[in-house]
């Protein structure tokens, strides 16, 4: 084994994928991964990313080399995000699909969106869900760090998802549980958030769960809009924040 393979894989985790990128900043030029695949030390993962041969990589190694090596600003929220958080006992588990966000104009690379890892993973982008100061932090699941959506923007991103790509339902179970948030965060997130129909869904299911930071929280600067917003077809309307439910009884 030559000294710079040596050195190469001794600061390569074997869950990370390494992409071209950070092998050039490792003196690995393309051919010279080439090389290593052709002799069996690497393994292809697609054009411009590699796995060390034999490891086992799935989508948070994949997550970890956008993140620290490309710099790309996604992040697990919403419901991956709580999972991600240990709040898997509120969620219907079962190979169900990673939600990524990022801004608008976001684009995966091709290895990483055309690979077939254990579970499906979308990218959720978009610029309506406000701003804070620290919108993730770190976890490492199986090791791997990865920066994800903290428990306020998460509860956002999942909001924002209801009706069409997250049950309102599976919502409430998430929520029940979210009775230490932060209420100054939260705040803020009202404030800039330009999704009406997920202020009032935060507000709503915070009111009708009594969580305990509703009422540190001051609704009288934040725009709630105009007109009713749809979640149950055929639902009662919520006159307070004018949204179409399902009563608890449907539910």
């Amino acid at each position: 084994m030559s000294r710079k393979l040596n050195y190469l894989l001794q600061n390569w985790s074997p869950n990370i994928v390494a992409s071209q990128r950070w092998l050039n900043s490792q003196g690995v030029d393309r051919r010279l991964a080439d090389k290593y695949v052709r002799s069996g030390w690497l393994r292809r993962l697609g054009h411009g990313a590699y796995v060390r041969a034999g490891s086992n990589v799935d989508w948070p190694g994949g997550l970890n080399a956008l993140q620290t090596q490309l710099g790309l600003n996604v992040h697990p929220g919403g419901i991956t995000a709580f999972e991600l958080r240990g709040y898997a006992h509120y969620i219907a588990l079962g190979g169900r699909q990673v939600t990524l966000f990022g801004k608008p104009g976001t684009r995966l690379p091709a290895w990483f969106t055309g690979h077939s890892w254990s579970q499906p993973v979308a990218l959720v982008t978009t610029r309506s869900l406000g701003q804070i100061d620290e919108s993730t932090s770190a976890v490492t699941p199986g090791g791997i760090a990865l920066k994800v959506a903290t428990l306020e923007l998460a509860l956002f991103e999942m909001m924002y998802l209801v009706p069409k790509r997250q049950s309102y339902e599976e919502a409430m179970q998430v929520m029940e549980s979210l009775t230490s948030l932060r209420p100054t965060v939260l705040q803020c997130l009202l404030e800039t958030c330009t999704s009406v129909k997920t202020k009032r869904l935060v507000m709503q299911a915070a009111e009708r769960l009594e969580l305990p930071w509703k009422t540190a929280i001051d609704v009288s600067g934040v725009d709630f809009g105009s007109g009713p917003r749809t979640i149950h077809p055929g639902g009662q309307l919520d006159k307070h924040y004018n949204l179409v439910l399902d009563t608890p009884d449907q539910l």
